[in-house]
């Protein structure tokens, strides 16, 4: 369970550091990763921290609080870049992340930035991590008898 924990917190961590240049904006040279976004999404990265800590520190509701934010933060991210990917309409998302890095570059349809595949690949590997280790965190053992047989329940 030791080494779950560590995975949830560690793939979390990841997570709030990328998400946090969100927040900060980050380029490499002349190409921009992604812009300084704290209006739109600053909101989220407080709700996210907050979720992020107060497992780490008391854990028992938390856990689900971060699960549930994990979870809807990845089908929002999903639906607003990958759902657009797929059915469209492709060219407000174009002209808006023109300027960041790409990944697969397409002038034909919209694909998610560097900056967002990767976000969206850590969160889902957050949620796993998460989601894996509250169940093996919650799971309780068979009930032993002082023969040292399990008890049918």
């Amino acid at each position: 369970m030791d080494y779950w924990r560590k995975l949830a917190i560690a793939s979390n961590l990841i997570l709030l550091i990328w998400f946090l240049l969100d927040m900060t904006g980050f380029s490499i040279g002349n190409s921009v990763l992604v812009t300084t976004a704290y209006r739109e999404d600053g909101i989220f990265f407080c709700i996210y921290l907050i979720a992020f800590l107060l497992f780490i520190w008391k854990y028992g509701f938390w856990k689900y609080i971060l699960i549930a934010w994990l979870a809807l933060w990845f089908t929002t991210q999903f639906y607003f870049h990958w759902w657009v990917t797929l059915f469209g309409p492709w060219e407000d998302k174009m002209n808006f992340f023109s300027h960041t890095i790409k990944l697969i570059p397409s002038s034909q349809i919209y694909i998610p930035d560097l900056y967002h595949i990767v976000l969206h690949l850590l969160i889902l590997v957050a949620l796993i991590f998460t989601i894996v280790f509250v169940r093996k965190a919650e799971k309780i053992p068979p009930a032993v008898e002082e023969t040292g047989v399990a008890r049918e329940r």
